[in-house]
């Protein structure tokens, strides 16, 4: 089986590979082209496992970057064991035709206890003072200090949040090298996370995204060079292409109105209580999820989204079966921005009394994805002062046991989390 490594460049469109990607224009022109219909929805997850099962989301299951858990009653983003995928990967297959197939994940999702015979994805390490350190997960297990040994630590903090640039793509392309010289895996799958950072920040057409193209065009030469040399036949792909939006939908603050959310209060600040809510929204990008706990209000909530600006489908049953998301785990309704328009989380009424996730970088506790994570607090004049201050009070307050309500306002001033 010919040796082959697909490479995902996230945000990569045709129309951006040109003056500020001279090695990847000259590339493109001698390489085999196609355009691809984006699967619904057009975010990491899905597009991932469309791709490397060939099958929908109705099929795989994996209807976004996360959905409602119903049996535990709790909203997940970013989960990472491959056993949430519900359908036989390709390198499975590889694997059933030829008995010398060998595959190696570098950073595609769902990575964990997935069965290729090499992966590496991120994993911090969450000591009991509340610490975030930067890690990653391997298999085999022994790769992981080995990989950190040779490149440094996994740059955690430059993979998503404020900080976000080329250093971590760059740690990525530099360790499949060198899986690539232990193993020499038949296929490699790399994912290079640059592109999504300034397009998401200042939209697609700012000249800012220049130097980033810049980069990942320096990034891909280096890869494909060296792949090419090895005999590989080298494909690279994209998750989705971005587009600039101007048009927040507030969904759970409109469920809210209407009395269907369900709210908790914990230390003045609200939470919200997905099990008991007669229905809420999931936002995902382009797409909300809507679970309706209370099924007497089903048509009600249709009715309700149906008539809000910037929704352009509503999709029941039988749209769901229509875009191939009929699934589950895509709760009742599935709710599509119109171009101009996108998703938010946000269910609290009163800014005083958002939760305290909500001006942190903290992917798994949001019951949605939220962009504004690329972005600093203005208010903070000097970030990466107090963001290395605040580590160090952290550690401190610990070690001297100080009072809990000390390290309360500490962590709420310094709302720059890590």
């Amino acid at each position: 089986m010919k040796k082959t490594v697909v490479i995902n460049v996230v945000g990569l469109t045709s129309g951006l590979i040109g003056k500020h990607t001279p090695f990847l224009n000259e590339w493109k022109n001698k390489a085999k082209s196609a355009q691809i219909k984006p699967v619904l929805p057009a975010v990491t997850c899905s597009s991932q496992y469309t791709y490397l099962t060939g099958k929908w989301p109705s099929e795989h299951g994996i209807v976004g970057n996360g959905w409602y858990f119903r049996d535990e009653c709790e909203i997940k983003l970013w989960r990472q064991s491959n056993h949430l995928v519900q359908a036989k990967k390709v390198w499975e297959v590889a694997a059933e035709k030829d008995k010398d197939f060998t595959s190696a994940n570098m950073f595609w999702w769902y990575n964990m206890y997935a069965s290729v015979d090499y992966c590496v994805t991120p994993r911090p390490v969450y000591p009991s003072d509340g610490r975030k350190l930067p890690d990653i997960y391997s298999m085999p297990m022994d790769m992981r200090e080995k990989l950190q040994k040779e490149l440094g630590d996994f740059p955690l903090f430059n993979f998503w949040g404020p900080n976000s640039n080329i250093v971590c793509s760059k740690w990525i392309a530099d360790a499949s090298k060198i899986v690539e010289e232990w193993h020499s895996p038949t296929l490699t799958l790399i994912y290079l996370p640059h592109l999504d950072y300034n397009m998401q920040r200042y939209g697609k057409d700012d000249p800012r995204i220049h130097k980033d193209l810049e980069e990942i065009d320096e990034v891909c030469k280096d890869l494909i060079t060296f792949y090419e040399n090895k005999g590989a036949e080298v494909i690279l792909v994209s998750e989705y292409g971005i587009t600039n939006v101007n048009k927040p939908i507030n969904i759970n603050r409109i469920f809210r109105k209407k009395g269907y959310l369900s709210i908790k209060e914990d230390l003045g600040l609200e939470y919200l209580d997905a099990g008991t809510s007669k229905a809420f929204a999931v936002a995902d990008h382009q797409i909300a999820h809507v679970y309706v706990n209370d099924k007497s209000k089903l048509a009600e909530v249709k009715s309700l989204l149906e008539n809000t600006e910037g929704i352009e489908l509503v999709l029941d049953e039988e749209g769901k079966k229509k875009y191939h998301i009929d699934h589950e785990r895509s709760g009742e309704l599935v709710a599509v921005a119109d171009k101009d328009s996108w998703f938010t989380y946000y269910y609290w009424l009163d800014d005083k009394k958002a939760p305290d996730y909500a001006r942190t970088v903290d992917i798994h506790r949001k019951p949605g994805y939220d962009p504004v994570e690329l972005f600093l607090d203005p208010e903070i004049k000097v970030p990466l002062l107090k963001t290395t201050g605040y580590l160090e009070m952290f550690v401190s307050i610990q070690e001297k046991k100080q009072h809990l309500k000390e390290f309360i306002r500490l962590k709420t001033k310094q709302s720059e989390i890590i």
